[in-house]
């Protein structure tokens, strides 16, 4: 197998293993609860200290890491500081910050990477699996270094993850739409990744299509949720002419400017089918409605996509947005949705286990954590590692806010509980009442 060559990489090759072991101190002030180093923790210090500090309780442990690790693209100003004992290395340290003009960048990248891989493949359990984002810059490296580390017999898959939710249209020459979601396994025989399962009610499909005679459901095609104005995708606010001539626009019945859940030209495309999976009627009051049939097909597995849809798995916009709708402000440049890794946690962890950040920036893997305790019912740990001087204030602060609550002003609306009212739920009430008091 062909091996990368990096300046540095023979100091840096067992640097992992000289790395001595720290105690981790518990600060209670900072705290949500009783500190407990086999709870949730979120440590403050240098990575590389940290994961060794970690190796003894979680060696083997952990279940899925995921890392978005410094791009290396000349404007993030991050250090090379492992301290390694070579004239070499300690030469590097007086050329730091690395930046675009450092001509060992790519070099100080992977010296730095390499043993926190190291250290990251042995907490990893037998059955667990490695996600890391990147951009360009030094996806192409990482693939190197990973294929050493974990054994190109274990690579999964290099997934473009849309980072937009549009075309950048102030870039020159090509617009970066996408980032490298790269994963591996620890041993590909044994990873557990859970393939979709698309469950259908048949009940639930109750329109017969006249154009195919099959059974199908009908789906507005007017996005719903709290990320489906038209500010937020402004690319799927379009007019649709209905058979009268009427000009249909996506707004809620609040009167809010929503979105459509497809672009014109996908709209378009899919209208001029023959069978149409789109349908215009009028509704019960009257009012013209665009709707989407889905079709039964009953259960069906569908394998993991290799691109990561915007509208699936979020984009940087909505990820800037929740750290605002939790902070009042943006306090982080550069963070990922949570949507991204709830996707990576529906994949890789089925009802409990630990997740391991060790780059953990603004805190998101965690938020990803607690939303997937709370709305799936699992029981899922996690262990975040940040250095930077934000990491209280931003990375903890985060979480503590998402675990106790937060003041939020705006018109956000999420649906807690819709149930079907009927005389036999009237009759016995008390199953309704009891759900909606636990909400």
């Amino acid at each position: 197998m062909p091996e990368l060559y990096f300046k540095g990489k023979e100091f840096v090759y067992n640097h992992h293993l000289t790395v001595p072991f720290r105690p981790l101190s518990m600060v209670a002030s900072k705290s949500v609860g009783r500190p407990n180093l086999n709870g949730n923790l979120i440590i403050h210090g240098d990575n590389l200290k940290a994961l060794k500090a970690i190796l003894p309780l979680y060696a083997g442990k952990v279940d899925c890491i995921f890392i978005d690790p410094p791009y290396n693209t000349g404007n993030e100003g991050w250090c090379y500081n492992d301290n390694v004992n070579s004239p070499m290395m300690k030469e590097w340290l007086s050329a730091n910050p690395v930046n675009s003009e450092d001509m060992l960048k790519h070099d100080k990248w992977c010296a730095m990477m390499y043993p926190r891989l190291r250290l990251l493949h042995e907490l990893l359990s037998e059955s667990g699996s490695f996600w890391m984002t990147l951009d360009d810059n030094e996806a192409h490296h990482a693939r190197d270094i990973l294929d050493e580390v974990f054994g190109e017999e274990n690579f999964l898959a290099d997934i473009a993850w849309e980072k937009v939710y549009s075309p950048r249209m102030d870039a020159k020459g090509f617009s970066r739409d996408f980032d490298h979601l790269i994963a591996f396994a620890k041993s590909k025989p044994d990873v557990s990744l859970a393939f979709q399962v698309l469950e259908q009610n048949e009940a639930q499909f109750t329109y017969l299509d006249p154009e195919t005679g099959k059974k199908a459901r009908l789906r507005s095609l007017r996005k719903e949720g709290s990320h489906s104005l038209r500010s937020d995708r402004p690319h799927e606010w379009y007019t649709i002419t209905a058979p009268d001539g009427t000009k249909i626009l996506p707004i809620k019945p609040n009167g809010v400017e929503g979105c459509w859940r497809w672009e014109e030209s996908a709209f378009l495309s899919e209208r001029g089918k023959e069978p149409s999976k789109v349908l215009i009627q009028k509704n019960a009051q009257g009012k013209w409605e665009v709707w989407v049939k889905q079709y039964f097909k009953g259960d069906t597995e569908r394998p993991i996509s290799t691109i990561f849809r915007n509208t699936e798995f979020g984009h940087t916009h909505e990820a800037t947005e929740e750290i605002k709708r939790i902070f009042g402000e943006t306090v982080f440049d550069t963070p990922k949705p949570v949507a991204l890794i709830r996707g990576i946690l529906d994949l890789a962890v089925q009802i409990d286990g630990l997740v391991l950040d060790s780059f953990a920036g603004s805190g998101t893997a965690a938020h990803a954590v607690l939303a997937a305790n709370s709305e799936d019912g699992q029981d899922i740990h996690f262990i975040l590692v940040e250095g930077e001087d934000y990491a209280d204030k931003v990375t903890a602060e985060r979480v503590r806010r998402v675990i106790r609550g937060y003041t939020f002003e705006g018109t956000e609306r999420e649906e807690l509980l819709k149930e079907r009212v009927t005389f036999k739920t009237l009759k016995g009430p008390h199953k309704l009442l009891s759900e909606i008091q636990a909400i």
